[in-house]
């Protein structure tokens, strides 16, 4: 919904492409740059001039080049190998990875000032064993779509077999998920989602993860007080609205704060106090 809506979304995997090539995928180089570069070629940054640049897996990117990269985020310009003239971009980027870059910053495997670059506005995608009411509607799309492909009826996916699927830790996340479904729609011998189509294998005891952990503590300390403070005062508000039905003026009474406070409070939290 945004001005570049109309422009370019590229993406690049940093975890997929050699260090030897990122660079040159990124940037772009200029004829006769090095042994092989017959034309200039266009980086990726600047085909996403104007639009939007996915950098996914970020925290595989080699040091040496997470360097460039702040560069080209902070000033605005690239260099392509070979090249004499800086080149303006004008990009919205986007980051994502499955590391702890906070941990990466401490083992000085990703630069700090990188890291405070990217994260001005982090979304935290929660793992699926986190949000198991999704697991459903997952399933039944992944259900679906193979059996499509394969050019079978849909099958039905059994009230046990859910109980399955929601049982287990799911390490490997959504992937997982789509991996073992789609075996199980190949094995299925009928019309129904068994258990033993899915064919679990049994899962060892995962070690309770401290909660603290998920908590982003970067940033001053009143920037992380004033994060954890506004989580907290969400997921109050959410329990306190489920527990009553959803009526704000009893969420109120059990919160032991007044209507108007409420509704100011969900407001802010972009949260909607028709519901």
């Amino acid at each position: 919904m945004s001005g570049r809506a109309a422009g370019p979304f590229v993406a690049i995997n940093c975890a997929a492409i050699p260090e030897a090539l990122l660079e040159a995928e990124l940037f772009g180089y200029e004829k006769g740059a090095f042994t092989g570069a017959t034309q200039r070629k266009i980086g990726k940054l600047e085909v996403a001039n104007r639009g939007t640049f996915f950098l996914d897996e970020i925290g595989e990117m080699p040091l040496a080049l997470q360097g460039k990269i702040l560069r080209a985020l902070e000033e605005r310009t690239i260099d392509r190998l070979g090249g004499g003239a800086s080149v303006r971009v004008d990009v919205r980027i986007v980051a994502a990875t499955n590391r702890d870059l906070r941990q990466a910053v401490a083992a000085r495997q990703f630069r700090e000032d990188l890291y405070f670059r990217l994260s001005v506005f982090p979304i935290r995608v929660p793992p699926l064993r986190e949000r198991l009411d999704d697991l459903p509607l997952l399933a039944r799309h992944i259900v679906e779509r193979e059996a499509r492909e394969i050019g079978r009826r849909t099958p039905v996916i059994d009230a046990s077999t859910f109980d399955v699927l929601g049982a287990h830790a799911w390490p490997g996340n959504v992937r997982e998920l789509q991996n073992c479904l789609e075996r199980a729609v190949i094995l299925a011998d009928g019309d129904t989602l068994l258990p033993r189509h899915v064919n679990l294998p049994a899962t060892p005891a995962v070690a309770p993860r401290d909660p603290w952990e998920a908590i982003d503590l970067s940033g001053s300390l009143q920037e992380a007080t004033d994060r954890a403070v506004t989580e907290i005062e969400r997921r109050k508000i959410r329990n306190a609205l489920a527990s009553t039905g959803k009526d704000v003026a009893r969420a109120a009474d059990a919160l032991k704060i007044d209507y108007r406070t409420l509704v100011g409070k969900m407001r802010n939290l972009g949260m909607d106090e028709r519901r």
